[in-house]
């Protein structure tokens, strides 16, 4: 036997010893089982909460696809889901037993035809009754007789508090029927709209709104609905946390005047106003009127605005009512809580002098 078969046979002996030592282990050849599933506990109280609202309002919320003409509109709910939702698709919600529905304006604007989808899967073609831009609110009527879901529950926005729970459902990216939760992370804020005016009072949520939740329901942990969603502040145009919301008394006052008039009244005075961030700058408190219309009822009751010819500061409205006026959203808040019709009392300061006037309240609107 040569030197290289003797060291041959030395590894290959070296390498049985080695295994002899080892131990393995092999699984040996079965047919495959489903695990056993373990059974879960009770739901937490929030879950329960969360699931009995969804349950309960969900059929009464709807998907809007509006068309001007034969081509989708093109506004703000974004591109065409994987499902084939139109680009168009905002959400709405039943109002009442007559098979009035609630969505914002800027979801049908300009729209010749509009159709609903149900929770239940049925399509059918409803019709603008009635739309407020002021306030980005619509009615629409369902067009057939059928009869509609339960109405929600209302609540109301003047007892809301920062840090309570709200939920909003609706269609974001057509993509119908999800619901998301969060708390209302702001009151009072104030929204401007299409219009050129700003709705007051406006609700600040974190609970995910995306583009296609518009017109859709907020809600509290009672379920009852407390706003209707109407946009986001998004450097993406996703959600960022930050939605908004009309509050539910704002729409409980507009919505039965659309439904029985298809408009509502826009109460004013006839002035116009100065911008804040003048009235900043010079070191006013109060509305700086720039000019009053002609014969309106701020002319009448002797108010006068800006002077061109000498370049004189316009009268400048201080209160309202008894309450101070420091923007011009104070004023127009007061003015619309009155409404057209009536008379509001005003303190007005013309250079160090100040008055008391009652001008009357009117419908801009009808002349516009």
């Amino acid at each position: 036997m040569d030197r290289r078969t003797t060291l041959a046979l030395a590894a290959v002996a070296a390498l049985a010893l080695a295994l002899s030592g080892a131990k393995f282990w092999f699984t040996p050849s079965t047919v495959s089982v489903a695990r056993t599933i373990e059974q879960r506990g009770a739901f937490s109280e929030a879950e329960r909460g969360a699931i009995e609202i969804f349950e309960r309002v969900s059929p009464s919320v709807v998907q809007v696809a509006a068309r001007s003409g034969s081509n989708p509109m093109t506004e703000d709910e974004g591109p065409s889901s994987p499902g084939g939702a139109p680009s168009s698709s905002g959400t709405g919600f039943i109002w009442d037993n007559q098979g009035h529905v609630v969505t914002n304006d800027h979801v049908v604007q300009g729209a010749k035809t509009v159709a609903l989808r149900f929770a239940s899967g049925e399509v059918t073609e409803a019709e603008v009754i009635g739309v407020a831009p002021n306030y980005d609110l619509a009615v629409l009527r369902i067009g057939n007789a059928r009869q509609p879901p339960p109405p929600f529950a209302l609540g109301s926005s003047a007892d809301l508090k920062v840090g309570q729970a709200a939920f909003a459902i609706g269609n974001p990216f057509g993509l119908d029927q999800s619901m998301t939760s969060g708390i209302i992370s702001a009151l009072k804020r104030r929204l401007p709209t299409s219009s050129g005016r700003e709705i007051g009072n406006v609700i600040q949520t974190d609970a995910a709104i995306n583009p296609g939740n518009s017109g859709g329901p907020l809600l509290d942990s009672a379920g009852r609905l407390i706003g209707v969603t109407t946009a986001i502040y998004s450097p993406s145009g996703a959600n960022a946390g930050i939605g908004f919301a009309v509050p539910v008394d704002i729409v409980n006052r507009v919505v039965p005047e659309l439904i029985r008039t298809g408009r509502v009244p826009t109460p004013g005075i006839g002035i116009v106003a100065a911008n804040e961030a003048l009235a900043t700058r010079l070191g006013i408190e109060g509305v700086i009127v720039v000019r009053t219309a002609p014969a309106g009822p701020a002319e009448r009751a002797g108010i006068r605005g800006v002077d061109l010819a000498s370049g004189a500061l316009g009268d400048v409205i201080t209160e309202a009512n008894d309450k101070p006026v420091r923007r011009l959203s104070d004023l127009t808040d007061e003015i619309e809580q009155i409404g057209a019709g009536r008379s509001v009392k005003l303190v007005v300061k013309r250079g160090s002098q100040s008055r008391n006037l009652d001008v009357n309240i009117v419908d801009i609107g009808r002349s516009q």
